[in-house]
């Protein structure tokens, strides 16, 4: 009889083509719970199908960021519209400004970060590291360790998908007669980029966001560092007994750090400790410290541009070889320009990303989950779920989603949430975007169903990762 009564009034209104609402005073004022609403179930289809184009991005070859910009939109004109029917002119407007103040702490931080990546890109840093690799004269198996090992502790620092880039041209260039070698090596690279950027906050988007939402302390994220070696280390050890012993062909090491190059690391760092501070002593966002971080960059830029000299002294034959060796480039640093690579589609899409689940969670959506996963099921089993999604679903709107809802959780727990939407999205190739990536860069050699013959021990990785947290850090929970 309970569940006639509450099921009759929906029916009747539905019926009768009256949308389904209820409202409920808030914070922010009247808010209207839009799940039962006919706009609602338009909304979820709408985030499904663009999500879905998100997922096919490697078959359609359209930039994962103008579906969701679209499906963004087409949400929020929803909600406008209906809050908007019903006099709530305000409720909708300081909704989605929320939602845009958290995108613009997020793309600021991320803007500084990458420019500080094209930067020591530019300078040759990543080019010499991997030639010295290239040239190293280890084994196939000892450069699958050495991979492996770089790619844990370069993603912490740069994020996991410069990072698997990096090492997985350096297996590419080494591979050439191994391609079996090329293959395994991509996943163990992806497994490690991804377990490495769990443990620090500059690691993964999900860890950033955790940390600027001031959850979690800077300095905590490093006790997951246990759980994360484990997350890499258990796979790879299994998997290194099918890469050969032998090695390469020898060559000669030809490339050159540019004049600068190692001011901009330690500026990178400056930048890093800068952030820090802000959050941690100032109580301001981290994004206004790497901010400031950015003018380190911007003035010893100017200092390179005004010490460049492009044209040789009087007298003096003008060879671009000797000009390299002695100046360290030819061209004048412009940070500017590497402002302008930065991955703009990846900014993009998070936009999309952070609006279409903010729109979702203010319908009641996110409201309905969060009842069921972390009320329902209980926390673990719910964070454990998060990983395990995060292999299906890009881990950014899954964790937005979960700092949305945020449930009651020790911080043990939202240690393991961490963890488990960094590390889940290992146990396939389309879990991250490490692995999408390396698919188009490793073409033929890494492919979906070659890392899903690897997924059983990916996951077997995954679950004594969880199990090391509980141990290790059994007193947060």
């Amino acid at each position: 009889m309970t569940i006639f009564r509450k099921v009759l009034p929906l029916m009747l209104l539905v019926f009768a083509g009256i949308p389904a609402l209820a409202w409920a005073a808030g914070g922010g004022g009247e808010t209207l719970d839009l799940t039962g609403h006919t706009f609602g179930y338009i909304a979820l289809v709408i985030f499904v199908v663009a999500y879905g184009l998100v997922m096919g991005e490697e078959f359609t070859h359209m930039r994962k960021s103008k579906p969701v910009l679209l499906a963004a939109g087409l949400i929020w004109i929803g909600i406008g519209w209906i809050y908007a029917s019903h006099g709530f002119t305000h409720a909708a407007e300081q909704a989605i400004r929320h939602n845009i103040l958290e995108y613009a702490e997020l793309f600021l931080f991320l803007l500084v970060a990458m420019t500080y990546i094209n930067a020591m890109e530019e300078r040759m840093i990543f080019e010499t590291l991997r030639a010295r690799l290239v040239c190293s004269g280890m084994s196939y198996r000892q450069l699958f360790w050495i991979t492996g090992l770089l790619a844990f502790f370069i993603s912490p620092v740069a994020d996991n998908l410069t990072t698997a880039l990096l090492m997985c041209a350096v297996v590419m260039a080494l591979g050439k007669d191994q391609p079996g070698f090329v293959g395994i090596a991509c996943i163990n690279i992806v497994v490690a980029a991804n377990a490495g950027g769990a443990f620090s906050p500059f690691g993964d988007i999900t860890t950033l966001m955790v940390w600027q939402k001031g959850i979690v302390q800077f300095q905590t994220f490093f006790t997951l560092f246990v759980p994360s070696v484990v997350n890499w280390i258990v796979p790879a050890f299994i998997m290194s007994f099918a890469v050969p012993k032998t090695r390469p062909a020898s060559c000669e090491v030809n490339v050159r750090m540019k004049r600068g190059g190692k001011v901009v690391m330690v500026l990178f760092g400056c930048t890093i400790a800068t952030a820090v501070s802000f959050h941690n002593f100032l109580h301001l966002p981290p994004m206004a410290g790497m901010m400031m971080g950015l003018s380190y960059l911007k003035i010893f830029g100017f200092y390179l541009k005004k010490t460049h000299r492009k044209h040789a002294a009087p007298g003096v034959v003008y060879d671009p070889a000797k000009a390299e060796e002695s100046l360290g480039d030819t061209v004048a640093f412009d940070v500017f320009r590497n402002i302008a690579r930065a991955e703009w589609d990846t900014l993009m899409f998070f936009y999309g990303v952070i609006l279409c689940v903010g729109g979702l969670g203010f319908m009641g959506y996110l409201g309905m989950v969060s009842h069921v996963m972390y009320e329902g099921w209980g926390a673990t089993p719910a964070n454990i779920m998060v990983g395990v999604l995060s292999a299906i679903v890009d881990n950014i709107p899954v964790m937005f989603a979960v700092l949305t809802m945020m449930p009651e959780m020790s911080q043990g727990q939202w240690l393991l949430v961490t963890l488990t939407a960094g590390v889940g999205g290992s146990m396939l190739s389309i879990g991250s975007a490490a692995g999408v990536a390396l698919m188009g860069q490793a073409r033929g050699h890494y492919t979906f169903f070659g890392h899903l013959k690897w997924t059983p021990v990916i996951a077997l990785g995954y679950g004594l990762s969880i199990m090391a947290h509980f141990l290790v850090n059994g007193g947060r929970f």
